[in-house]
């Protein structure tokens, strides 16, 4: 059910940000209705906490171009008006790995912004 649903988004930076907003920022427990309802909250929350790791791992394997084909893929359906780019990474990710994630988003969110003339604004850049 829980891959049914991520196939469902058609980029990986949306996979991202979806799992990513299924965390509290409080208390840092993850919830998602049916999947909670499925295996109980403490099994569900270990789950996404996972997925989320993967999720996020699978971006970082991306090369530069896939990152920005995607993350233009992502753009183009404008959901980017309210990104936190920076509370992305899951708790679980090591701080090699979150500086890589945020030196390849910034370098991609740049390309993008000089291709767009400028006219490209982002929250956190």
């Amino acid at each position: 059910m829980w891959r049914k649903t991520l196939s469902r988004i058609p980029t990986a930076f949306g996979r991202l940000v979806f799992v990513s907003s299924l965390r509290d920022i409080h208390t840092g427990r993850y919830f998602h209705d049916e999947l909670s309802a499925l295996l109980g909250i403490d099994e569900a929350d270990r789950a996404l906490r996972h997925s989320h790791h993967q999720v996020f791992s699978h971006w970082l394997v991306f090369s530069l171009a896939d990152q920005k084909s995607d993350l233009d893929e992502y753009l183009n359906a404008d959901r980017i008006t309210a990104l936190r780019y920076r509370d992305l990474p899951p708790a679980t990710a090591r701080d090699v790995e979150v500086q890589l994630y945020l030196t390849d988003l910034e370098t991609v969110l740049e390309l993008v912004r000089c291709e767009r003339g400028g006219a490209f604004w982002i929250r956190g850049l």
